[in-house]
């Protein structure tokens, strides 16, 4: 019984963070270019999907944390993260990338002029979240060195983490509701619903109930 519905969780999951937001992009009515430059998209924003999804990956989530043993959530947690990260961190190179197969301005002449646009508020979005995102996964991944420099240790640690995680989401989200080809109404509202149900379960567990008192384990604990 218990096995039936870790993968109903599984399932929902896939549905929810994978199959609305390629069913949001299917009935999307931008105009469709190149398959490399649809593929790109698709995968950035399933990227974008994944780095929601991860604040249900958290310990706010009592209901997967009944289901699945906390060393479990921590390693979807984990890998699912670092893969969307991968994505989105190459997004800008990403998008200039098609140009090395068609006429006119080259990939890093495009990149360069994309970047230094600094009066487009979207890029200037872009650019920070960006930075963000690379802090958060370096700190994420040195997270054992960095703790014990907390002055609350793990509490404080959870604190930056997932200031730093709500921050960046602020900020990408805007960007690609700004700039995004395929962020409509329908992308924007559900990518805004996740954001919002993400924040308030991290918040529920930082300020609406008392501190755990169970400590990290040694292969890491969920955030």
């Amino acid at each position: 019984m218990k096995l039936s519905a870790q993968k109903y969780a599984i399932i929902a999951g896939l549905f929810i963070f994978v199959g609305l937001p390629v069913l949001f992009y299917t009935l999307g009515d931008a105009p469709r270019r190149t398959v490399l430059k649809e593929a790109i998209s698709i995968a950035t924003l399933l990227a974008l999907s994944m780095m929601l999804g991860q604040f249900f990956l958290a310990r706010s989530n009592e209901t997967l944390l009944s289901l699945f043993k906390p060393p479990q959530v921590q390693k979807f947690h984990k890998y699912i993260a670092y893969s969307a990260v991968v994505v989105i961190l190459l997004h800008p190179a990403l998008i200039v990338l098609p140009r090395h197969w068609e006429g006119g301005i080259k990939p890093w002449d495009a990149f360069i002029t994309m970047i230094t646009d600094l009066g487009n508020i979207g890029i200037i979005l872009g650019i920070v979240a960006w930075c963000l995102l690379l802090m958060l996964s370096i700190t994420a991944f040195f997270r054992k060195k960095l703790i014990p420099r907390f002055k609350l240790r793990y509490r404080g640690w959870r604190y930056f983490h997932g200031g730093l995680a709500v921050t960046f989401t602020v900020l990408a989200l805007w960007h690609a509701i700004a700039l995004g080809r395929h962020t409509d109404a329908a992308m924007s509202a559900f990518f805004i619903t996740v954001a919002v149900l993400g924040f308030a379960m991290l918040a529920q567990m930082y300020w609406g109930a008392k501190t755990p008192k169970s400590k990290p384990t040694s292969k890491g604990a969920v955030t």
